[in-house]
């Protein structure tokens, strides 16, 4: 129908066109077994890779093999254990109103405001890393990333603005309204990190336009995007010189690193050189299992390694479109589509910088690059959708989603 929103068709479609009817909810709070086992798996596969990678130099520069995998592996069970306890915590809790008198509010708000400071704080008092201050040190062996926490909660804030009033983006105003709430916080994360800024735009245009019957107007919102990402591009020297080095890859002394990867990827063949046998790591590549770390998975495991890999997550996001098509009410299904986004957004561009497709910029392949606050805050994010998967009416859901979480 015309005035049906993309979110509407896609649900008509997966409940058997029942969309707009109120599920039954489920009491017990349930695990979508098949979400978590795909986290675990590519976890658990970052930290093998994460290991025959980093070896090499973690032995060189810190006499210890094992220095880089036992810290992800650290993270990734603080990660864990954080996922699982937010999983058991009911979404609409971070909406829940609250306060004394006529002064009311809710954790999503305090928690807006509480990242509007860090992110200004980090501008000032953060850790610098090459030109750029994106860090907080906390104690000796911890650093914080405040975009990270960002991230996360642009997820729950667009959705909680277009839960509720979803009729508002039928005008233009509705969106603009959107907008209005998340752009501070988007501009003070692209002044140091404009890839994570952009990663946080893709959420808000993608969440409210699933919800929108009216889509003419994000074509002008993704010209705005377009315009302010290239003035955030100019704003730095270092950005305009990183597009020149993509430009002339081979000859530009800024293209090393890049270079290298290529190099990494085309000597890997089909099938690889086999797990631990990579020359690319041993120097060659700069923080290789960072950022670039898909380099080296396919020098070792082959191209068919590196499509298995980027199969794996295609499932994984299978899986949330799936939740988010079944969740039992508007909030919980854009929590899932914000997650969705992230993560589609986040393995594409890494994807796509280190087979030189974009001009490079620093994002982590999500759940498998060297990390801490990247992979604990991903963790808690899928928390969230893991949640939201808990309150599903499975009784009334589709055949094919009970069949892949029983």
């Amino acid at each position: 129908m015309e005035n049906e929103t993309p979110l509407n068709r896609i649900l008509k479609k997966e409940d058997g066109g029942k969309a707009g009817t109120k599920k039954r909810v489920q009491p017990k709070n349930y695990f979508d077994y098949t979400l978590l086992f795909l986290i675990v798996f590519l976890i658990g596969f970052g930290l093998i890779m994460i290991y025959s990678i980093s070896a090499y130099n973690a032995t060189k520069y810190y006499s210890n093999a094992t220095l880089f995998v036992k810290n992800q592996a650290k993270y990734a069970v603080l990660g864990l254990v954080l996922m699982i306890l937010i999983s058991k915590v009911d979404y609409h809790i971070y909406i829940a109103r609250f306060g004394i008198g006529k002064f009311r509010t809710n954790l999503l708000i305090i928690a807006f405001v509480a990242c509007l400071g860090l992110q200004g704080f980090v501008l000032f008092k953060g850790d610098g890393t090459n030109g750029s201050n994106r860090w907080l040190s906390l104690g000796k062996f911890f650093k914080l990333q405040p975009s990270e926490i960002s991230k996360v909660l642009i997820v729950l804030l667009v959705a909680y603005i277009v839960y509720v009033s979803p009729k508002r983006l039928d005008r233009m105003t509705g969106f603009i309204r959107v907008l209005v709430f998340t752009g501070p916080l988007i501009v003070l994360v692209a002044i140091e990190n404009l890839t994570t800024a952009l990663i946080m735009a893709g959420i808000v245009f993608i969440v409210p336009f699933v919800s929108s019957r009216k889509t003419w107007y994000y074509v002008i919102a993704f010209a705005i995007v377009i315009v302010a990402g290239i003035f955030f591009i100019k704003l730095e020297g270092y950005r305009a010189a990183r597009v020149q080095v993509w430009r002339d890859i081979e000859n530009a002394p800024g293209g090393y690193q890049i270079l290298q990867g290529l190099y990494a990827i085309a000597s890997g063949g089909w099938f690889g050189k086999g797990l631990g046998n990579s020359i690319q790591k041993l120097g060659y590549i700069p923080e290789v299992h960072t950022d670039m770390i898909f380099t080296c998975i396919v020098e070792e495991l082959g191209i068919v390694g590196g499509l298995f890999l980027i199969a794996i997550y295609v499932i994984l996001l299978v899986r949330i479109f799936k939740i988010s098509a079944n969740a039992p009410d508007l909030f919980g299904s854009l929590i899932a589509v914000g997650a969705f986004t992230q993560i589609a957004l986040q393995a594409i561009l890494n994807i796509a910088v280190v087979t030189n497709m974009i001009p490079s910029t620093g994002i982590p392949l999500p759940f498998v690059s060297y990390g801490g606050s990247s992979l604990v805050f991903l963790m808690m994010e899928m928390g969230l959708v893991l949640n939201v998967s808990g309150k599903i009416d499975y009784d009334a859901a589709p055949n094919d989603l009970l069949s892949s979480v029983q």
